[in-house]
């Protein structure tokens, strides 16, 4: 399920970067169409342009359209100042216990035996 949301949610990250690969998209899927019905010069015989004059004027209003978009976004970013306050009430004197016993163990005797089956050097692989 992690696995899953995460990859939604990265697509969506990534989809407005991809809007003038849609639109080129979109254009190479109704080429023909937009050839006969839109283009400006459908009506010449030697006609070259096969409808790249829409897909400029698509894709120069995508860009418009994002650039407006940058625009109004710019202007609603609000920077906002909060003071905190510190109030001398709020601090408390914290008083150490020194106790005479140690924290640590100390052995006085040598060990006797070693056991083996908790030590494992390593193993090298030459």
């Amino acid at each position: 399920m992690k696995s899953l949301f995460s990859i939604i949610l990265s697509i969506l990250l990534l989809l407005p970067s991809f809007g003038s690969f849609f639109v080129y998209t979109s254009f190479k899927l109704h080429q023909d169409e937009i050839a006969k019905t839109i283009c400006v010069q459908r009506k010449l015989v030697d006609n070259t342009c096969n409808g790249r004059c829409e897909l400029q004027k698509s894709l120069k209003k995508y860009e418009d359209n994002e650039k407006r978009m940058q625009n109004n976004l710019d202007n609603k970013v609000d920077l906002v100042f909060i003071q905190n306050t510190v109030v001398a009430d709020d601090f408390k004197i914290i008083e150490f216990n020194y106790s005479s016993k140690p924290n640590f163990h100390t052995q006085e005797k040598k060990p006797v035996s070693v056991t083996l089956s908790s030590f494992r050097p390593p193993s090298c692989l030459i």
